[in-house]
């Protein structure tokens, strides 16, 4: 019995050190604020809108797919903005969002490309790639 303890605690402990390995290369991800936001523009920041709903199978399969992609060094200077579509109007109004799993990317001021339900890896980071150009 001690021994199956062991084991699971271990593979426990390997799973949550994987989990870190790749968390220095994180997305810079935070709630949508017009500030924030703002202020990123002004910095010429790569940035990408993400208008997501809790319920939203769609929204769920994109952020598995954002997920995978924080691991890769490529993406550290991506600020993404969540926006919550059903708490936040405002913001969806001005950005003329009209669908959850909106996603919205942007080099400084110039939005560069969106997509609206969009769970393809490859044309996720076709976005993405469109803000860091």
């Amino acid at each position: 019995m001690q021994a199956v303890r062991f084991i699971k605690i271990a593979v426990f402990a390997l799973v949550a050190a994987a989990a870190g390995a790749g968390a220095g290369w994180a997305f810079d991800e935070k709630p949508f604020d017009a500030k924030a936001f703002a202020a990123a523009q002004d910095a010429g920041k790569p940035i990408l809108v993400d208008a997501f709903a809790p319920w939203c199978p769609v929204c769920k399969a994109q952020q598995q797919v954002l997920g995978k992609m924080q691991a890769d060094a490529k993406y550290a200077a991506v600020t993404v903005f969540k926006i919550d579509y059903d708490n936040q109007p405002d913001a969806l109004k001005s950005f003329d969002v009209r669908k959850q799993s909106t996603l919205i990317a942007f080099k400084g001021k110039a939005e560069t490309g969106r997509t609206v339900g969009d769970t393809k890896q490859s044309s996720i980071a076709a976005l993405i790639d469109s803000a860091l150009n």
